[in-house]
This record gives structure tokens, C-alpha cells and sequence, in this order.
């Protein structure tokens, strides 16, 4: 029988329950123990945690899905389903096109694996606060004890969290499965009350976890900062704007983008003042902290995320999810830099990279003076090719919507061996998992929500009050500014750019561009812009703004028909490659002894380009405002839905 979240987590009851890979803990199971004897010792109890963090390295949960998947579409990041494919409602391309269908057997399956991830965190939580220990241990049981509860507690509101922004209000469960059922069919609880009852958990775990560093405790776990961070990104989500199965009294419904059945409401300007000084004060804890900081550099940052390289001293990451070489983990590999077929270096197979596409006014918003690393590094505008045996780098040429993410970069993972020995043992048949950690929260957003929270409490010379009361280190404008430079080896020059902006912009819309710069690909924009009731105007605009390029000649600001570059021999990669350092993205002139590449401006002269214009673009996030108005959300599946015992049911116009 195809399982449910009923299912699931009756199965999950028992300790026995087959668990998904970890690179960091063992995965024994102490299947044969009563919950009373595995809860009266520290060993056992980290056993049935370790549970939760390997049903995060599933594909339905954040080996994939969450961490590619789930994020799309947006301004800058599009699924790899353009035209009819963006229709397709059995598959991502139709679905993350807003074009959602409750048939589609993958929202089953990941509504399933994250309630089992649930599942075990409520198995830790309960079973510690019935724990013996917590009298009669000493004190290093007791703090042991309380510290797996406070990361089951933090890593359970991250998965509510994320099921809330796909499906909106779902069923919230806390405690234990009982094995009579008696406590598994339920009904959804309003987002609302869930959020904040995490909000209550998280305020009372902090306190049990250690900030990473701290007795070699590092960021493949749950540590304080990540709790903070969490907090008050549920905080914003909690204040921001969300499509409602009804409207709800007291709440102020959106001026743009709300239907008049299922409107966009937030909550009352009170309420939503309280829940922003909240998460000032737990953004302002990590600043004030000093455990975490930014990377000396972006391309530093990515090379040792790429080579899987831990951060230990005052880590760029707050929680990353650890993942295994070859069993978990499509970073590098469903997403990234391209390699288009067989190559000596890289093994059989290359990667699939399609999934997750950038698109050209992203590459077109940024600084042109090229000065800010992060746009040739989000931004692939080439790949290597096998075409009949001669391997080399290409520009994509005309591919508007398909510029691939480079975050994740085949190239730089070859200097880890182990990787590059997998990859090149591998069958042209065979996926092979990166094993690239997934990060849930980066100081560049710590620093990126702290500056909007405070802009919106104080203005942007305000500067923030952290949860002791201490005052911040940072002002609003300090935190965007740091973000920003962070990026340009001239650091004048980064500020100055982004001074501008704010100028031109104003300071809100300048932290919402910056969000994009700097963290487009990682599944974060669209769940801000859904919180900023941007999401529908923010894809208006890229649109408006790709349609405006196309139909400008270079010297009028828009985009040029043709690239020209010089290539170079790479012995590495035994290829020819692409210098970079050559190539002159914006003004289409043509210089002696280069080679030309056709690009985004070829749309105005041949047939391929018209269907980009005329087919492709309106096919992106064409179900948004179909047949609901703001309809980001998922449907719950039909299956789940027909063994929920008349629990559940669907809104927002899917039918059941």
C-alpha cells in the first residue's frame, strides 16, 4: 500500500525502521530496546537523533528536493521546463511552474519523508523528557540529554517550516505515534499557531546548544547560531504575507497579487512589530557572537564547499546537512557546472545539470564593471562538451532561460580525490552523488535579514538589540555593505556600488536585490519573495525586463547578439577552455583573432530566438495567477488525501 503521513509514522513508531546515510555518526539501531531503556542512556539517545539527521540525506528530503527542487521559480531561478514541458503536470517542469497537479507522485513521497524525519525528532523529544537521566544522571548525562533534545527540537521546525511553505496550513504533530492510530489522523493546524509553537521551542532550546566550535563541535550539527537564524527567519515568515484557505480577521490582506477566495493576508501591523523586534534581537545574538563571519572571499567559500572542506573557525555556515560520497547529495551533480558527456577527465557520464536554470536579467542586474565575483560564479555561461570526440569549452550561446549554476563546479570538486576517483569508476548509466553538504543558513542571510528587520524597526542607520540586550555591533546599512563588499577584491568599489543602488532603489529594495546576488540557486529567494508579496511582481519584472533587452540594440542597453573571446589549451582537463579574462559580456564588438559565440541578442533575428520571446517566456511560472491569484503552493497529493480517514482535504482550488 502506497504509505501516507498516517503510514509513515506508524512505521516510524518502532526504533527498527530502515534509516538513510550520515557522514558524520554511526546508524545502528537499537531496534531491539524498549524506548525506556534506549532513553535512560546518552549513547542510544544519540542513535535514534541520528536517525532525524539521515532522513535529511534523501532525495525526498533535502538530498535533493528541498535543496533544488523546492525553490523554483523565481526572478532568477527556473526549472529546466520550458513551452509545453512548463505544462507538464507529472513531472517538476509543470509543477514548479506553478502548473500543479495533486496526481503527481512526488508530492506524496516528499510529504512522507519529511513527516518521517518529524517522526524521530518527536521520538527524541519525547523520549528525553521522559528520561530518567534528566533526575538521576550527572551532570555531563544531563547535558548531553538536553542537548539532543534541543537539536531534535531545532531540526523538527526546520522541516515544519519547510512543509509550511509548500503546502501552507498541514497537520502539526509533536508528540510520539501511538501504535492503536489514536493519535495519527489529524486534521491541518493554522501555519500561524504552528510557527508559533516552533518559536516557543526554539526560545527554549538555544540555551542547550553549543555555538559551532565549541568542544569540536561543528556545523554538521544543529549549533546555537543556526538555532538563532532559524528563529528569526520563522519570526519574518511569521509576519510576512502568505495565500490563506480563508481570509482571517485582524489580518491585513495584500494591495497586489491576493485572490478575493484565498487571499495574500499578513498579520496586524502589532503583532507583525512584536515578531520583527524578535528576530532583530536573535539576528543580533549571532552578530554580537563573533562564531560566525563571512569567508575572506566568495570563490574561497565555494572552493571548500565544492572540495567539501569543513569550516572550523568562526564557520560562513550555521548548519549544513552532511551528505556521503556517492549514496547522497546532488549538488555538483543535478545542479552546477556542466559537463556535457564523456570526457577522459571527468569519467562516462558527466552531469545532468538541467534542473535548475539562472536566467539573463539576473546576469544582466549585476555590476557590468565585472568586479563582482558572484556573477561569473552563479552564472555558467558555458560548458564542456564532447562533440563526436573533441572536448572543449562553448559558450551556451542562446540560452536566456538555461544559464546553469556554477556554484557548484565539477572543475573544482576534481581536486578532491576521493571525488574524482568515484566519478571517473562510475558507468555512463550510473548517478553518482556528490556527497556536497547542503547549507540551511549562511551568515551572508543572517546579515541580509538582520539589515531588512532593522531598516523596518529603526531605518537604516538603526543598529539592532540582540537578546541579552547588548546593542549591535552593525547598523542596517553596515550589514548589507559587508555583504556586498565581500564580493569585489575592490572593496571601494562594492561599496560604492551597492551606495547606489540604496540611492537610486531606496534601502528595502536594495536588500531584496542583494538577496538575489547572493544567494540565488540555494533555495532561499522564493520563499523571501513570497514573504515580501513579491514573488508574482519580481517575475512580472524579469519578463518585462528580458523583453526590453531583446528588442534594444547593444547601443541602447540591450543585449548583444554575439560574445567574442579568445580560448587557451587546459592540460588538466585535456580540453581547450574558454579565457575568461577575454570575454566581453555587454558590448557585442567584434575583435581580431577572437572567436564569436551567437547569444541573447540572436532572438531579434532568427526563429529559435521568436520562440524564446513568444513561447518560452510566457510558459515560465505560467500557473501563478491561472486559475488562483499568488497559487504558490503545492496541492496535497490525491493519495495522501484518500487515506487520511477524512482528515484532509485541499484548497486553494485543486481539487481533490
Amino acid at each position: 500500500m502506497k504509505k501516507t503521513i498516517y503510514s509513515t509514522l506508524l512505521l516510524a513508531a518502532g526504533f527498527g525502521m530502515a534509516t538513510s546515510c550520515s557522514d558524520f555518526l554511526d546508524q545502528s539501531s537499537p531496534s531491539e530496546m524498549n524506548t525506556e531503556t534506549v532513553f535512560n542512556n546518552t549513547y542510544y539517545t544519540s542513535q535514534v537523533l541520528n536517525k532525524v539527521y539521515g532522513a535529511l540525506t534523501e532525495d525526498n528530503t533535502y538530498s535533493n528536493f528541498m535543496s533544488i527542487v523546492a525553490g523554483l521559480s523565481t526572478d532568477c531561478e527556473l526549472v529546466d521546463g520550458l513551452g509545453a514541458d512548463a505544462a507538464n503536470t507529472s513531472s517538476e517542469r509543470g509543477n514548479m511552474n506553478y502548473n500543479c497537479n495533486p496526481g503527481w507522485s512526488k508530492l506524496a513521497q516528499v510529504w512522507d519523508a519529511m513527516y518521517e524525519a518529524i517522526e524521530y525528532a518527536n521520538q527524541v523529544v519525547g523520549g528525553v523528557n521522559n528520561s530518567p537521566l534528566l533526575e538521576t544522571g550527572d551532570a555531563s548525562e544531563k547535558k548531553e540529554m538536553l542537548r539532543y533534545r534541543a537539536e531534535a527540537k531545532t531540526l523538527r521546525a526546520m522541516l515544519y517550516l519547510d512543509l509550511i511553505r509548500l503546502w501552507g496550513d498541514v497537520p502539526f504533530k509533536t508528540d510520539v505515534s501511538e501504535g492503536d492510530l489514536s493519535n495519527v489522523y489529524i486534521g491541518k493546524t493554522d501555519r500561524d499557531e504552528i510557527m508559533d509553537s516552533l518559536i516557543v521551542d526554539l526560545q527554549e532550546s538555544i540555551e542547550y546548544l553549543p555555538w559551532a566550535g565549541e568542544e569540536s563541535y561543528t556545523t554538521e550539527h544543529i549549533t546555537k547560531g543556526y538555532a538563532h537564524g532559524l528563529l528569526a527567519n520563522i519570526a519574518l515568515t511569521r509576519a510576512g504575507f502568505s495565500i490563506r484557505e480563508r481570509a482571517k480577521e485582524g489580518y491585513i490582506t495584500a494591495a497586489n497579487h491576493s485572490d478575493p477566495v484565498y487571499p495574500t493576508q499578513r498579520c496586524g501591523d502589532e503583532k507583525r512589530a512584536e515578531l520583527c523586534k524578535l528576530a532583530e534581537q536573535h539576528l543580533a545574538s549571532v552578530i554580537n557572537s563573533g562564531r560566525h563571519a563571512l569567508t575572506a572571499s566568495v570563490s574561497e567559500y565555494w572552493r571548500m564547499m565544492n572540495i567539501g572542506q569543513l569550516q572550523t573557525a568562526q564557520p560562513e555556515n550555521l548548519f549544513e546537512i552532511p551528505m556521503v560520497l556517492n549514496k547522497s547529495g546532488e549538488l555538483g551533480y543535478t545542479v552546477g557546472f556542466r559537463i556535457n558527456g564523456q570526457t577522459p577527465f571527468f569519467g562516462l557520464k558527466g552531469n545532468s545539470t538541467g534542473k535548475l536554470k539562472m536566467t539573463a536579467p539576473y546576469f544582466w542586474s549585476f555590476d557590468q564593471s565585472g568586479k563582482d565575483a558572484r556573477r561569473d560564479i552563479t552564472c555558467a555561461n558555458s560548458q564542456i562538451r564532447n562533440r563526436d570526440g573533441v572536448i572543449k569549452e562553448e559558450i551556451l550561446g542562446n540560452s536566456p532561460f538555461g544559464i546553469y549554476c556554477g556554484k557548484w563546479d565539477y572543475r573544482i570538486m576534481s581536486e578532491n580525490s576521493t571525488w574524482l576517483a568515484a566519478v571517473r569508476a562510475g558507468d555512463a548509466s550510473a548517478k553518482i552523488c556528490s556527497g556536497v553538504n547542503v547549507v540551511k543558513m549562511r551568515y551572508p542571510y543572517v546579515l541580509l535579514m538582520y539589515a531588512e528587520v532593522v531598516n523596518e524597526n529603526y531605518g537604516p542607520d538603526g543598529h539592532g538589540v540582540d537578546a541579552e540586550g547588548q546593542t549591535c555591533s552593525l547598523s542596517a546599512k553596515d550589514a548589507l555593505v559587508e555583504v556586498h563588499r565581500r564580493a569585489y577584491d575592490d572593496k571601494a568599489a562594492g561599496e560604492q556600488f551597492i551606495n547606489n543602488v540604496i540611492a537610486e532603489k531606496g534601502f528595502f529594495e536594495a536588500v531584496v536585490q542583494e538577496n538575489a546576488w547572493e544567494l540565488a540557486g540555494e533555495g532561499v529567494r522564493k520563499f523571501d519573495l513570497i514573504r515580501w508579496n513579491l514573488l508574482s511582481e519580481k517575475i512580472d519584472q524579469f519578463k518585462a525586463d528580458y523583453t526590453e533587452g531583446v528588442s534594444k540594440t547593444v547601443e541602447e542597453g540591450g543585449y548583444p547578439e554575439k560574445v567574442y573571446y579568445k580560448a587557451k589549451a587546459n592540460p588538466v582537463f585535456a580540453t581547450e577552455e574558454i579565457d575568461m579574462s577575454t570575454v566581453d559580456w555587454y558590448s557585442g564588438e567584434s575583435q581580431s583573432g577572437y572567436t564569436s559565440a551567437n547569444f541573447w541578442g540572436r532572438e531579434r533575428t532568427d526563429t529559435k530566438g521568436q520562440e524564446q520571446l513568444n513561447v518560452n517566456l510566457p510558459s515560465i511560472a505560467s500557473g501563478l495567477n491561472r486559475d488562483v491569484l499568488n497559487r504558490y503552493l503545492l496541492p496535497i497529493a490525491s493519495t495522501t488525501i484518500s487515506t487520511s480517514n477524512g482528515q484532509l482535504h485541499n484548497s486553494y482550488g485543486y481539487t481533490d
